[in-house]
């Protein structure tokens, strides 16, 4: 592990593809808590908050699983999970809980994350080989 500020590191923090995904659902995080929507939609919220932050989560347990085809299973779930985060998105933006602007800064971070996951689990797939 590595060390940052007299404090040591897990492996996956160095990955920027994982400091990417946190980024992601920070600004999701930050988007949800501006949204000014009917009370008895918590839960969609809540899914929301629970898909963006999922992404990053299956980066570090793929990481720390023991072979390159278990991490590439984790990289498939997070991929999943931010897919599942813009589906959401699409959704509260459909409402009008969230402006034009704001779902397409997203979309682009998504997207962007999308193609990282991707070229992360083909150079893994590559290397099992």
């Amino acid at each position: 592990m590595g060390k940052v500020k007299g404090m040591e590191k897990f492996k996956f923090e160095e990955l920027e593809i994982w400091q990417r995904a946190v980024e992601f659902a920070d600004l999701v995080i930050e988007t949800a808590e501006s949204l000014e929507t009917p009370r008895n939609h918590f839960r969609l919220i809540e899914q929301l908050e629970a898909a963006a932050t999922s992404v990053a989560m299956n980066i570090a347990e793929g990481k720390g699983r023991y072979s390159k085809k278990e991490f590439v299973h984790y990289l498939y779930i997070a991929r999943g999970s931010l897919f599942e985060t813009v589906t959401l998105l699409k959704i509260i933006h459909k409402r009008r809980w969230i402006s034009d602007e704001q779902v397409a800064e997203l979309n682009q971070f998504a997207i962007a994350l999308a193609k990282m996951l991707n070229a992360f689990i083909n150079a893994l797939k590559k290397s099992q080989s």
